[in-house]
C-alpha cells in the first residue's frame, strides 16, 4: 500500500508528486503526463500566463521553466508569450527529472477500502494507498450551454476537445464564448481559412493590457505589483496569498471565484481577431436543431444582427464548472460523502483535504476555497507544498489543520487589499 496515490499528471499532479517524493513518501502517479496540454489544445496556441508564473513546483526550485528553456536554447521572457507545445515539453522534462516514474494509465474508479483507498485502472489493475491526491485538471468539468447538449459531437464540441483544428478548414464554424479560449480558437480557425464567427453574451469583448515592464520605477511597482495573475494588488492577493483567501467568508469566496478574472483575451491575440473575425455580441443561443449541412441556431439578446444563424459546427469555448457530481471516477458512495459548498464544488480544508479523511483535492476544483490562482499553473506551487504537509499530517494520525480563530472574526463581506 502506497502512502500517496496521485491521480493525474498535469502541472498540479506532477508538482504534488515531486514534493511527496522529496518528503520521503512512497508515491505512485497515475495519468498521462501533461495530457490536456498535449492532447486537448490545438497547435499554434500560446501560454497566456507569464513564463515566470508558469513553473511546476519541486521543493528546491531546480526544475523551472526558464531552466528548461535555457537548456533548449529558447527564450522565456516577461511579456513574450510562449508556445503551448514548449510548455508541454517542459512538463515532460519536469516529470523525467523531478518525479518518480509515472504510470500513464488512467484511473477508472476510486473507492474507499480498508486502511485507505483502492484505485482501479482502465485495464483492471488495482492499487491501494493510504491517501489520495486527486489532480484531474479541467477535462472532467467541461461546460456546454444547455441548448446544445442534446446534439451530436459531430455538430457541437467543447474547445478542449481539439488538438487539431484542421478538420474545420474550409467550413463554417461558430465559436461560443468571449474568453481567451474562444478568441484564440477563432483566430486559429480564421488563419487556416475557416469561415468563423464568435458569438458572445457580453455586449463587448474584454482584452488584457500589455503587462508593464518587469523593471520599472519603484513607485509604479508599489501601485501595481506584478503577480502570477497579472499586475495589481487584487491579483497579487489572489495569486500570492491563497491561504489567506481561504479565510474569507464563504459567500465572499464564492462571489470572487465566479466574477474575478472574467472572460478576456490576451493582448497578443487582439489584432488577430479584430477586423478579421466576425463577432456577434449581446447574443445567446436559445434553441439549436440539426439541419442539412449543420445546425440552425435561434438567438436572443439585446445585440443587433441576426436572430437566426446557420452554421456547420459549434465550438463551445464556455469554460468549466467544477462540481462534485462531475467527479465520475469516484465511486458513488465516496462521491456522496463529500461535503460541498454553495457552488457544488467539494469543500476542502486548510491543507486541501476533503471532508472524507485522506482524500485530497487539487487544481480547478479547489478554486472556490483557495481562489482564482487554482485555475492557473501558478497555483501549483502553493498547492503542492501545502497538500503534502496535509498528507504527512494525515499519515501521522495528527488532526487536520484548521483556520485560526481570526478567520471567524472576518466580516461577512471582508474587503480585499
Amino acid at each position: 500500500m502506497y502512502d500517496l496515490l496521485v491521480v493525474g499528471a498535469g502541472p498540479y499532479g506532477l508538482s504534488i508528486a515531486s514534493h511527496a517524493a522529496a518528503a520521503g513518501l512512497s508515491v505512485r502517479v497515475l495519468g498521462r503526463p501533461m495530457a490536456s496540454w498535449r492532447d486537448h489544445m490545438p497547435r499554434g496556441m500560446f501560454l497566456k500566463s507569464e513564463p515566470w508564473a508558469s513553473n511546476l513546483s519541486d521543493p528546491e526550485g531546480r526544475w523551472r521553466l526558464d531552466v528548461f528553456c535555457a537548456f533548449r536554447g529558447l527564450a522565456a521572457r516577461h511579456a513574450e508569450p510562449l508556445p503551448l507545445d514548449v510548455f508541454a515539453e517542459y512538463g515532460l522534462w519536469f516529470a523525467r527529472n523531478a518525479v518518480p516514474p509515472v504510470d500513464e494509465r488512467t484511473v477508472a474508479r476510486l473507492a474507499p477500502c480498508a486502511g485507505g483507498f483502492e484505485a482501479v485502472t482502465e485495464d483492471g489493475e488495482t492499487f491501494t494507498a493510504r491517501t489520495v491526491a486527486l489532480a484531474v485538471g479541467v477535462l472532467p468539468f467541461t461546460e456546454i450551454p444547455q441548448p446544445l447538449r442534446h446534439l451530436s459531437p459531430a455538430l457541437v464540441s467543447h474547445s478542449s476537445h481539439h488538438a487539431d483544428l484542421e478538420r474545420f478548414r474550409g467550413r463554417d464554424v461558430t465559436v461560443v464564448g468571449g474568453g481567451q479560449a474562444a478568441l484564440e480558437t477563432a483566430a486559429l480557425l480564421a488563419e487556416q481559412g475557416t469561415r468563423v464567427r464568435v458569438l458572445a453574451r457580453a455586449d463587448r469583448l474584454c482584452w488584457n493590457d500589455v503587462p508593464p515592464p518587469w523593471e520599472r520605477p519603484w513607485w509604479r511597482s508599489v501601485r501595481a505589483p506584478h503577480s502570477g495573475l497579472g499586475p495589481g494588488w487584487r491579483n497579487w492577493f489572489y495569486a500570492e496569498r491563497p491561504g489567506l483567501y481561504r479565510r474569507l467568508p464563504e459567500r465572499t469566496r464564492t462571489r470572487i471565484a465566479g466574477d474575478a478574472l472574467g472572460p478576456a483575451g490576451a493582448w497578443w491575440v487582439r489584432e488577430r481577431v479584430e477586423r478579421r473575425v466576425e463577432v456577434l455580441l449581446g447574443r445567446e443561443i436559445v434553441t439549436a436543431r440539426e439541419v442539412p449541412d449543420g445546425l440552425r441556431l435561434e438567438l436572443a439578446g439585446p445585440g443587433t444582427g441576426a436572430r437566426s444563424l446557420h452554421t456547420g459546427h459549434v465550438i463551445a469555448a464556455t469554460g468549466f464548472r467544477a462540481t462534485r457530481d462531475r467527479l465520475r471516477l469516484l465511486s458513488p458512495e465516496l462521491r456522496a460523502l463529500l461535503a460541498t459548498g454553495a457552488d457544488g464544488a467539494p469543500e476542502v480544508g486548510a491543507e486541501f483535504e476533503s471532508s472524507y479523511p485522506g482524500l485530497f483535492l487539487a487544481g480547478l476544483i479547489t478554486a472556490a476555497g483557495f481562489g482564482p490562482a487554482m485555475r492557473f499553473v501558478h497555483g501549483a506551487t502553493f498547492t503542492a507544498g501545502t497538500l503534502v504537509r496535509g498528507v504527512r499530517r494525515r499519515l501521522r494520525g495528527a488532526p487536520p489543520q484548521v483556520p485560526s480563530p481570526a478567520a471567524a472574526a472576518l466580516p461577512l463581506e471582508a474587503p480585499l487589499p
